[in-house]
């Protein structure tokens, strides 16, 4: 009976050996950072690709790389640790106990739950393979191929319920290659072999290569987020002080519009005059000469100045001419040592952290070119997002921008078209706008103006205001019936008009373009309120 009960407690013990290694997440330790590295070999890319997270590799050459959002290293502390740890991953990984074996091709469609998978040779994946962790978000899938491994063109990785990229591992006893337009998850090693991601590939991962190159090819790499990787905060955000309500601003400089512009904030200098803008135009106070406010203002701004002057970089962009061209960035600080110009789109991604904050410090000039965009995705907003720039700004016509510029020693110039959802200050140098949009991304009360949400004496409350996709119209306070709203923009064509028939009102207005109109909200008899509403 004892023998018999000594049996059953190993054999016991023996079913549960795979959960519990399965359920031991693997160790990164400092390959965490990485998203492209090899032990040995060189890394290199192609094409224009698009990489967030640090490039390494600890012997080899590293080339042909534009602004990446993170650090190179080569041949340094970083990489011979990263050395060590990748070999310790790959040795946790192999050793995990097999809990399925699978024929050599993956995907067509196919749905696997967790597990540690092994492939006796060379191994393929053609099509869509879904991995389905069944609402656990701590589920691990282990991919161990005994031989080469293949992704044909647009085959494609699907997470679903609850699975996490971080925490999808696939090694190759050989050469890890991944077809055009190949969108792939996890964490990928290739056992003394090279490792590529064809042109127009996607990986929410990491590559890695105990010896061997790495290459990509026009692709999108990006670290995975999730299993206690931390969330990116950025810096410390300066106190802005008086500064918060200008929206244009120069300490020392005219300050001269022509062509109607719209403004949302004060507009001033401490030094000389303010003119060119109309009070209809602007929601804030024109300071047509200094006083106490721009005084202030001034000296607000060399603090902000100082504030953002003194923050160590974390990430410096190699190729600031090349800044732009749908490059991703990630909340940072980072330094370009030249000239910087904005061409097409940048992307500001918070990655989900509406509070992250990003940091341009820039030794030189800003230009952008004609069009051209700053994008905000994933919870990432205009008030946590600054500019230093040491010189002139120049933002070309139709240009999107975000943030806070603040200009040491240089003019400021923004032509026809330009939106500007943020602020710019110099703090020394003229400044010039031509039929431009410019909001202040801030809720302090602007000087000498109506609330923009509810005007003194209104009926109706509108929020939020400033808007980007939809604005709700509150009618609690009115008694009429039969109440329209008609809405105009700045040369006064009539571009949305609606009837208000409950409480409260939410108006789809995502078609607006961004800007600023004017609201008239009205009844049979009479008007019963209008003002100003700003899209985003």
């Amino acid at each position: 009976m004892k023998h018999k009960l000594l049996f059953t407690s190993a054999f016991a013990a023996l079913l549960t050996i795979p959960q519990l290694v399965l359920a031991q997440a693997p160790i990164l330790g400092s390959t965490t950072d990485f998203v492209l590295f090899s032990s040995a070999g060189a890394v290199g890319n192609t094409a224009i690709s698009h990489v967030t997270g640090n490039i390494g590799t600890n012997a080899g050459a590293i080339s042909s790389f534009g602004n990446v959002d993170g650090v190179i290293n080569a041949a340094n502390g970083s990489t011979a640790m990263a050395l060590t740890d990748l070999s310790s991953l790959y040795t946790q990984l192999n050793g995990t106990t097999t809990t399925a074996t699978h024929a050599a091709v993956l995907g067509g469609g196919e749905i696997l739950t967790t597990g540690v998978y092994a492939i006796a040779s060379a191994g393929t994946v053609a099509g869509k393979l879904i991995l389905n962790a069944a609402g656990d978000q701590n589920a691990q899938f282990i991919f161990k191929i005994g031989g080469a491994f293949a992704t044909a063109a647009l085959t494609e990785i699907e997470l679903m319920n609850g699975t996490q990229a971080c925490n999808v591992f696939w090694i190759a006893e050989g050469a890890i290659t991944m077809g055009a337009g190949t969108k792939m998850k996890g964490t990928l090693i290739a056992n003394n072999a090279g490792i590529a991601l064809a042109a127009g590939g996607e990986l929410e991962g990491r590559m890695f290569s105990t010896s061997g190159a790495v290459a990509i090819d026009g692709a999108t790499v990006t670290l995975p987020l999730g299993c206690g990787k931390a969330i990116l905060t950025g810096p410390v955000a300066p106190s802005l002080g008086k500064t918060e309500c200008y929206a244009i601003f120069s300490s020392s400089g005219a300050v001269t519009n022509t062509t109607l512009s719209n403004v949302t904030g004060d507009i001033g200098t401490n030094v000389g005059a303010t003119t060119g803008y109309t009070a209809i135009n602007v929601t804030g106070t024109i300071h047509a000469s200094p006083d106490a406010s721009t005084a202030t203002c001034a000296t607000d701004l060399v603090s902000v100045y100082n504030h953002l002057k003194a923050l160590p970089a974390d990430i410096e962009l190699l190729y600031p001419a090349q800044m732009g061209n749908k490059l991703v960035l990630t909340p940072h600080t980072y330094v370009l040592n030249a000239a910087t110009a904005i061409t097409d789109t940048l992307y500001l991604n918070a990655q989900n952290n509406p509070n992250g904050v990003f940091v341009f410090l820039m030794t030189g000039a800003l230009t952008t070119g004609v069009n051209a965009k700053v994008i905000l995705m994933n919870g990432a907003q205009a008030k946590n997002v600054y500019w230093l720039v040491k010189g002139s700004v120049s933002l070309n016509s139709d240009v999107h921008f975000k943030g806070t510029v603040v200009c040491d020693s240089g003019a400021v110039d923004m032509a026809i078209g330009v939106l500007l959802n943020g602020r710019a200050l110099t703090t020394l140098g003229d400044f010039t706008t031509s039929g431009i949009t410019a909001i202040v991304p801030t809720t302090c009360v602007l000087t000498d103006t109506k609330s923009l949400n509810k005007p003194d004496n209104a009926q109706v409350s509108i929020y939020p205001n400033p808007f980007t996709q939809s604005v709700t119209f509150d009618l609690s306070n009115v008694t009429t019936t039969y109440i329209q709203i008609s809405i105009y923009d700045v040369v006064g064509t009539l571009v949305l008009k609606t009837s208000l028939t409950k409480q409260a009102n939410t108006v789809d207005a995502s078609q607006l373009p961004a800007g600023v109109y004017v609201y008239t909200i009205y009844s049979a008899n009479n008007t019963i309120q209008s003002g100003r509403l700003i899209a985003q």
